[in-house]
């Protein structure tokens, strides 16, 4: 489900995509806020083009228990874009950011943390760094 909201806390304008089951990953309560922006479109196109990777990621969780909230928002004296992400977790929440010259650029950065974030939580909850092969020892020749 995705819903967007103008700003004020708590507040969802409209649903962009009613929820529905796919095979490709799990569904999750995604809001957006917005500062200073004009068009919101672009914004809610890219993280709807995005959000399909994170749902891959994710779909061991139960879907009602993951939760992204984004923020958006423009510089009024530099023409520069910060998207910020909000992930929770049934086991952890994991927040990064993206800064950019336009939308599409700051979204992706974000995006490209949160994904790298996810898969080392996922890999620390697996405790991989335990299942590690130990290095060889060279032995000593005599």
């Amino acid at each position: 489900m995705l819903g967007v909201s103008d700003g004020s806390p708590g507040r969802i304008l409209r649903h962009l995509s009613p929820p529905h089951s796919d095979d490709n990953g799990a569904l999750m309560k995604i809001t957006l806020n917005y500062k200073h922006v004009e068009s919101r479109q672009p914004v809610e196109k890219e993280v709807a083009r995005r959000n399909g990777k994170l749902g891959r990621l994710l779909k061991a969780y139960s879907p009602d228990l993951v939760r992204l909230h984004g923020s958006f928002e423009k510089h009024p004296r530099k023409e520069q874009f910060d998207f910020s992400l909000h992930l929770s977790l049934p086991t952890g929440a994991l927040q990064a950011t993206g800064v950019g010259t336009n939308i599409p650029l700051s979204v992706k950065h974000a995006f490209a943390e949160l994904e790298d974030q996810i898969k080392r939580h996922q890999a620390r909850l697996r405790k991989d760094y335990e299942w590690k092969r130990k290095r060889p020892r060279a032995r000593a020749t005599a």
